[in-house]
């Protein structure tokens, strides 16, 4: 009865986990939430799970303090569609000081129907950047009668034209985006155009934001009877005296964000790869296969949240099988080097990115391949050394195993034999604490042989 009464706690717990968490919020005037650190997949749930919590609590404002160096365009576009569609009045606010508002955290400014920063705050730089690293900026060179040949030339959709194509689309969504509010266009297409930046002063004085603000506190009172346009309605903002509500992310956006990380992802994947081949050398293990396959799903999920270049994830592959061959076939560590060096090229290549946020340290590889490349080849060598030792179960196990006599006997008596007491039968006489070895295995008894004289008879044979 207790179980069943635990179980059902527990299950209860795990289901109203994420609802706890969002009730544990007051229904305030105003809600907060923050981008801090490189914008993906769990930064656009966290803000759109805080723009409709804000909406069902019937919220004043919605201000998101920004800290980025951008992000990737998949996320930031679903949190400018959220900022977008949101019936409460969203507040961009680049906080604090010294923070950036770079690349896919200018788009979110513009987005919002109020754009404010801190002093010595910054934003821009909004040039797309491509997964392999490179600026998205075509290069325009060469004069008029080029461009005519060209024109007369079918162009496939890669290089340059991808580039421009991506260029020009980034173009018209900060331009639509800087128009909507009556902010700078202007300066806001130069930013991905030219990857232009400001200051927060520069950006006031150039209509770029409404508001510089030193603190969270000023900017609410600044926006006190200011006046937004919602869903073509004019709404004034109440903001002289108001709740402060600060919404944290939930348990799954916090796991979703610590997997969506280069160095978790590559550790996940190692500990998955080999978790899976122990269990595939060493039957019935179980344990370190289920913890393997877990450790795998969540790599893939991972993987799936970031820029990936598979080429690299081959050269990982590749490198995790060399330093498999150096523990199977020795080769004065050829393979082995080979691998960790396939293995390092790899994860660099991997996660080579200029996309804010998404690389990975070379420290972190090169420590990893080491450890776990150690690790392997002992892990290796010892199930190779178990394999050779034959069964350890059942007869085979038995016969030949030397035992140490419980007690004088003569006939029958005991042994202590793979840390248990067996019955033991044997034709000469066995004194305490000598040592035998077991000849035959009939049932629950052992046929035993003093170890001496087995010695002596081996001895008279040669």
């Amino acid at each position: 009865m207790r179980l069943q009464v635990a179980l059902a706690l527990l299950f209860a717990s795990a289901v109203g986990l994420p609802l706890f968490t969002t009730a544990a919020h007051a229904a305030g005037d105003v809600v907060v939430l923050e981008i801090d650190g490189a914008i993906g997949a769990a930064t656009a749930d966290y803000i759109i799970s805080g723009i409709e919590y804000a909406e069902e609590a019937g919220a004043e404002l919605i201000i998101i303090e920004i800290d980025t160096p951008g992000g990737l365009m998949g996320p930031m576009d679903d949190i400018v569609k959220a900022v977008l569609g949101s019936r409460i009045p969203v507040a961009s606010y680049v906080t604090p000081a010294g923070a950036r508002a770079a690349s896919a955290g200018t788009y979110i400014l513009m987005a919002s129907h109020i754009a404010a920063m801190a002093p010595t705050t910054r934003l821009g730089a909004a040039t797309p950047v491509s997964l392999t690293g490179d600026d998205a900026t075509p290069d325009d060179k060469g004069g008029g009668e080029d461009k005519a040949d060209e024109a007369t030339e079918p162009k496939s959709p890669s290089g340059s034209d991808l580039e421009r194509k991506v260029l020009n689309d980034a173009l018209a969504e900060i331009r639509s985006l800087a128009k909507r509010y009556g902010r700078n266009a202007e300066w806001a297409e130069k930013a991905v155009s030219e990857a232009a930046t400001l200051t927060a002063r520069e950006a006031l004085e150039l209509n770029v934001i409404e508001f510089v603000a030193d603190s969270r506190a000023d900017l609410i009172s600044q926006l006190d009877g200011y006046q937004v346009e919602i869903d073509r309605e004019t709404v004034t903002l109440a903001t002289a005296s108001v709740i402060v509500d600060e919404f944290e992310p939930n348990w799954r956006i916090q796991i979703l964000s610590a997997i969506a990380s280069p160095e978790i992802v590559l550790l996940l994947g190692l500990v998955g790869v080999y978790g899976l081949m122990y269990e595939g050398l060493n039957p019935g293990a179980i344990v370190p296969g289920v913890v393997g396959a877990i450790c795998l799903l969540l790599a893939a999920y991972g993987l799936q949240m970031l820029p990936v270049n598979f080429a690299g994830l081959g050269l990982i592959m590749l490198g995790i099988a060399l330093m498999i061959g150096e523990a199977y076939a020795p080769s004065f560590g050829a393979l082995g080097i080979g691998g960790i060096a396939a293995f390092v090229f790899g994860a660099i290549i991997m996660f080579d990115s200029d996309i804010p946020g998404f690389g990975i340290s070379i420290a972190f590889v090169l420590g990893l391949a080491i450890v776990f490349a150690v690790l392997l080849i002992w892990l290796i060598g010892f199930i190779l050394k178990l394999r050779r030792r034959g069964a350890v179960t059942g007869a085979e196990s038995i016969v030949g195993g030397i035992g140490t006599a419980m007690a004088d006997f003569t006939g029958e008596g005991q042994v202590w034999l793979e840390g248990e007491a067996w019955h033991a039968r044997s034709k000469v006489p066995i004194t305490k604490d000598q040592a035998v070895i077991v000849r035959n295995l009939d049932g629950l008894v052992v046929d035993v042989e003093p170890v001496q004289e087995t010695a002596n008879d081996a001895q008279l044979q040669t």
